[in-house]
């Protein structure tokens, strides 16, 4: 019989591959876990009860505020506040930082950033969403944290992952030691260890982007477009296209197939639209620690520089020769956009 590892004993058996292992971070982890069972159960139910749809309101993003969203933000900030190793969350929900001031958690090690519910736009059509974390060690070493703690780049990230909520619940997450998943048995309410060693396949036949968007792309992604969408035998073209418009599930979906996703800017979006340090971050953490990679076009994203919580970037990220491809055809065609970007970091 095939032994079961669940997530809290995996986080366990290699929590000496932290250098800071005390059991904080494994703690933390488990957190989330726990979180992400709670709003998986409501996402499972979502057409059930009466937490679909709008709320009325809007977030600091401009976007609607689905019901959803606003229950998954709830959740996982009771998780991390009750959990006692978190000292600061950053969500995409919340305008600003929430300092977590309790008498166990004031001085603990650390952040937390955070996109609760990736891809709410398609909650009512019953498509897979997800949720985005980020894990900092705190740079202040006592008392309330500051904007220094959360404005780190991503390659200051102790540990990153996501939750998938779809056909299957997965959790999927790096300490920097290699990608693992976790597939959620509800007949236990376990996440049990399902998918070791995630590897991004080094080329592949997706490319993931809104299309519709085509006539605001930069001329870089029109011309990678058209290579992407020309017959030649040797590179395996013409690819195919598939967007799902949920971040992790398109993502997910080429690590395993192998793929790219590029979420570009555009006219209305010159700096990008993706949010660097609680969607691009942490999934660029996790791409490269399974060996992919993942770029603004120009430049590494764990290395672009973090200036406030909410800026946005746009992101070429997944099997590394078709992310390298892509970033040939900005340099070629799209040259000016770099020194946009960089001026964006200052």
């Amino acid at each position: 019989m095939t032994k079961v590892v669940t997530l809290g004993q995996f986080i366990i058996e290699r929590q000496s591959e932290f250098p800071y292992a005390k059991g904080e971070l494994s703690r933390l982890l488990r957190d989330i876990g726990i979180a992400a069972k709670i709003v998986n159960r409501e996402v499972n139910k979502a057409g059930l009860v009466d937490i679909l749809g709008e709320a009325g309101t809007m977030n600091v993003q401009g976007e609607h505020v689905k019901k959803l969203d606003i229950y998954a933000n709830e959740q996982f900030i009771s998780a991390l506040k009750s959990g006692g190793e978190c000292s600061m969350i950053a969500s995409e929900e919340n305008e600003d930082v929430i300092h977590v001031n309790s008498a166990v958690s004031k001085n603990a090690k650390y952040i937390v950033a955070m996109d609760p519910l990736d891809g709410s736009s398609n909650i009512d059509v019953n498509v897979p969403i997800g949720t985005i974390f980020s894990i900092y060690r705190r740079k202040t070493e006592k008392g309330m944290c500051t904007m220094e703690d959360v404005l780190q780049k991503g390659t200051e990230q102790v540990a990153a992952g996501y939750i998938i909520y779809g056909s299957s619940t997965m959790l999927v997450y790096t300490t920097g030691h290699g990608v693992n998943g976790f597939t959620l048995d509800p007949s236990i309410g376990e996440f049990c260890f399902s998918h070791p060693n995630m590897k991004f396949p080094s080329s592949g036949k997706i490319y993931s982007l809104n299309e519709g968007n085509y006539v605001h792309f930069p001329e870089g992604v029109k011309k990678y477009l058209k290579y992407c969408q020309v017959e030649d035998d040797e590179t395996s073209r013409p690819y195919t296209s598939r967007y799902i418009g949920s971040m992790v599930a398109d993502i997910h979906r080429n690590m395993i197939k192998g793929g790219i996703f590029i979420y570009p800017t555009t006219a209305s979006s010159p700096k990008g639209k993706l949010r660097l340090v609680y969607e691009c971050n942490p999934l660029a953490f996790i791409v490269e620690q399974a060996g992919g990679r993942a770029t603004n076009g120009f430049k590494r994203i764990l290395d672009v520089n973090v200036k406030e919580i909410h800026q946005r970037t746009p992101i070429f990220i997944g099997s590394t020769d078709m992310v390298e491809k892509a970033e040939e055809f900005m340099r070629q065609y799209s040259p000016e956009l770099e020194e946009v970007l960089q001026l964006a970091e200052v």
